[in-house]
């Protein structure tokens, strides 16, 4: 996940909030003419119109209220007034709402019903549609000619989405967020744009990106929707790369997320401790870190061999990552040795350093620095489902890569990630899956990190945020976080001729202690040979070794 990357020292970030309009417009827009139509209610007799809002002044759904409303503010060229319920609306749209909040009879809780797109007149309804028609696919389309011989031939059209519309409404005046956002993703997936666009008006008024856990998080998967509903996923991360916040305040929200999700420490803390029984008795070692980022995870693995008794080994690390991390530290790899280099020396430990600063999926043995001699660990941490698979490119780094690990024959491979299911699932089930996920992980936020402290938004938005809208906006190449289960892992690993390496007892033990500080809904599983840190009923990460 690009969180991890930050964490060890991407700087690919995102800044949803206070962005100009005319920057985030490109992916604001969706790709369909603007729908400006007046369409009537079902619950009025006098047949009260509302307007589909113009898509580029709605489209910014992470200019979010706050925790204690759930109404967003739009940054919007329009002028902006605010209806009787406190939703904003555009000049044009104020004109036309009614001062009156209207109610549906199927509507219990009496809250008003602003996005019902059906008339009770068949002519009308019929006219609405050929309006809508001539707009989204131009004067020539038959789309509707289907919906024209019903009606003639005397078919109630509005009953045939009635029972749709009745349970939706029935969610929305739930509250129920979560459910509006399934059945938004539903619409999107069945390209039903009508559909989609009223439930994403509906979303806007309840996420925040201060609110609840579900809030916050429906905000950024809002976020993704509308990306993916004018085909601008890309778009969104290209425009962020500009936006990225100081090299400093970038490692001050990492740290922050280092230090609140357990998830991150336990991941480090298990590779470690498989790397460190495999090296026991090793003189001279060499670690190959896959993505070192900013090399934080060897400090506690050079103490702990500057411990040993009979003395530490010669330690050499070769340290890989993209030039997209060199903002988030400051600089490039040089730093990252010249720190650790530091840290060797202050515990005596002989210690040298191997920059290769390019992409994973660029690397070959030559750029390893392979020495006879040399005991090999490496460390896949939180990187692999970066790397493209047989799905995305016919040259599927994801296996090409253990492939060439193999035939270095190290002593131990390390493997860190993401229990969860997103690489080749199609967009609706990747959407629940993203949904599920995230939801556990942003619930355990909030365990640990008060709603009110002043960096949360900015940790969730520039740490896990972009993840989200990649996950949901994207496809093919420009989709990078592609996670796999562990059973799909341990297949790769398998078939590029590894087995699996036991992780030691004594960290497993250390893990479960540190759990404790988090809180007890934090739960750590030994099943099949691999560790899974999971909160409550859903696993966020397994860790295991392989040599």
């Amino acid at each position: 996940m690009q969180a991890s990357k930050q964490l060890r020292g991407s700087g690919m970030s995102s800044r949803f909030l206070y962005q100009p309009m005319q920057e985030v417009e490109a992916y604001c827009k969706p790709q369909s003419r603007t729908l400006d139509r007046q369409i009537y209610s079902s619950g009025s007799t006098q047949g009260t119109p509302f307007t589909i809002p113009n898509s580029h002044e709605h489209y910014c759904t992470l200019e979010s209220s706050s925790a204690n409303g759930s109404y967003a503010a739009y940054n919007s060229p329009s002028t902006v007034s605010f209806s009787p319920n406190g939703s904003p609306l555009s000049q044009q749209e104020s004109q036309s709402y009614s001062l009156e909040p209207r109610h549906s009879p199927d509507n219990a809780s009496g809250s008003p019903l602003s996005g019902s797109c059906i008339t009770d007149d068949a002519h009308d309804f019929r006219h609405k549609l050929r309006e809508l028609e001539t707009v989204m696919f131009g004067p020539d389309s038959d789309i509707i000619d289907s919906i024209e011989n019903a009606l003639e031939s005397g078919t109630n059209i509005e009953s045939l989405e009635m029972d749709s519309w009745r349970q939706i409404m029935d969610v929305i005046s739930r509250g129920d967020l979560k459910q509006v956002l399934i059945a938004c993703a539903k619409a999107v997936s069945d390209n039903d744009l009508l559909m989609a666009q009223c439930l994403m008006d509906k979303l806007r008024q309840m996420v925040s990106v201060s609110g609840e856990p579900i809030q916050r998080l429906g905000a950024y998967m809002l976020e993704g929707l509308v990306a993916r509903l004018a085909s601008s996923g890309s778009s969104i991360c290209k425009a962020l790369r500009c936006k990225e916040p100081a090299s400093s305040e970038m490692l001050s929200y990492m740290h922050i997320l280092y230090e609140v999700c357990a998830y991150f420490k336990f991941g480090y803390m298990s590779a470690n401790g498989a790397i460190a029984e495999a090296l026991k008795d090793e003189n001279r070692v060499h670690i190959i870190d896959f993505q070192i980022g900013q090399g934080s995870q060897w400090i506690s693995l050079i103490q702990a061999f500057a411990a040993r008794p009979g003395g530490p080994p010669h330690i050499r690390i070769t340290g890989i990552d993209d030039s997209t991390s060199a903002y988030a530290r400051g600089g490039g790899l040089s730093i990252v040795g010249k720190r650790l280099s530091k840290l060797a020396e202050s515990f005596k430990v002989p210690f040298e350093f191997h920059a290769a600063a390019m992409s994973g999926c660029e690397v070959r043995i030559e750029n390893l620095g392979v020495r006879r001699g040399e005991a090999l660990a490496v460390n896949f941490a939180f990187v692999l489902h970066h790397m493209p698979d047989e799905s995305v490119s016919t040259q599927n780094h994801r296996d090409r890569v253990l492939r060439l690990v193999k035939s270095l024959s190290p002593k131990v491979v390390t493997l860190v990630e993401q229990e969860s299911n997103t690489n080749t699932a199609a967009f609706f089930p990747r959407f629940l899956e993203t949904l599920n996920y995230y939801t556990a992980m942003f619930e355990s936020i909030d365990v640990t990190l008060p709603r009110d402290h002043k960096e949360r938004i900015n940790v969730e938005q520039h740490c896990l945020a972009r993840d989200v809208v990649n996950i949901i906006a994207c496809e093919g190449t420009e989709r990078v976080e592609r996670h796999e289960l562990l059973g799909k892992w341990r297949s790769r690993f398998t078939m590029a001729g590894f087995t699996p390496y036991p992780l030691s007892t004594l960290v497993n033990a250390t893990i479960k202690t540190l759990l404790e500080n988090y809180s007890d809904r934090y739960r750590l599983q030994e099943r099949d040979g691999a560790l899974y840190l999971g909160w409550m009923n859903r696993d966020l990460v397994a860790s295991c070794a392989w040599k």
